[in-house]
């Protein structure tokens, strides 16, 4: 099993359940972005994106579609939600939500704000993402008034998705729109020592490439 990986970007997700799961895998660093820095990365994958998984059996591009493969092929696990519980349909929801919802507009912010030539950036696409952001993140302060974790009442992949979605937003400077209940939240999930063997396994050199 092999995993490309930029550091602290959306790969971060399956490298943060990889090692929630203690399962072996290989790791390639490319620099960000990978389909521009690092070419020939387009022969293995022709998006030039990370993530990219490859196993025996399968290739895969998609964050939170790894994590939910990872637990599925690798289970059973707690990280996991079975369909017959009735916390299924929140962990789903989590799930995506911290994909689709929280860092899709922070992707925006993040390319229009900083990855883009100075001519070509757009503040007003900035500001508007922005918002979008801190108003999504209104669901989740109502599901931390009543739990520590996003679904099923303990630690999850959906809590890898969301979690590394405030992740971003701290490094990319949205930290301030989390209120104290996320930011509470996230420095919870940042003390597991699954988080600190994939910041430990991104920052060895052994894993870089290209």
């Amino acid at each position: 099993m092999r995993l490309f990986h930029c550091e602290n970007a959306r790969s971060f997700r399956p490298l943060w359940a990889l090692e929630e799961l203690r399962i072996p895998y290989d790791l390639t660093m490319l620099p960000f972005p990978p389909r521009i820095k690092a070419p020939d990365f387009l022969e293995v994958n022709p998006l030039g994106t990370v993530p990219f998984l490859v196993t025996e059996d399968a290739a895969m591009t998609e964050s939170v579609a790894i994590c939910q493969y990872l637990v599925s092929r690798f289970g059973p696990t707690d990280l996991a939600v079975d369909p017959a519980d009735p916390a299924y349909a929140a962990w789903l929801n989590a799930l995506h939500f911290g994909e689709a919802t929280l860092t899709f507009p922070q992707a925006l912010v993040l390319r229009y704000g900083v990855l883009e030539p100075e001519e070509r950036r757009a503040p007003q696409v900035v500001e508007d993402y922005r918002r979008w952001f801190r108003g999504r993140l209104k669901l989740l302060d109502r599901i931390l008034e009543q739990a520590d974790f996003v679904a099923a009442n303990r630690f999850t992949i959906a809590d890898i998705s969301v979690g590394y979605a405030l992740m971003l937003a701290r490094i990319i400077g949205l930290g301030e729109a989390l209120s104290l209940l996320a930011s509470q939240y996230l420095d919870r999930l940042s003390e597991r020592p699954g988080f600190h063997r994939a910041l430990a396994a991104q920052a060895a050199p052994s894993s870089i490439a290209v």
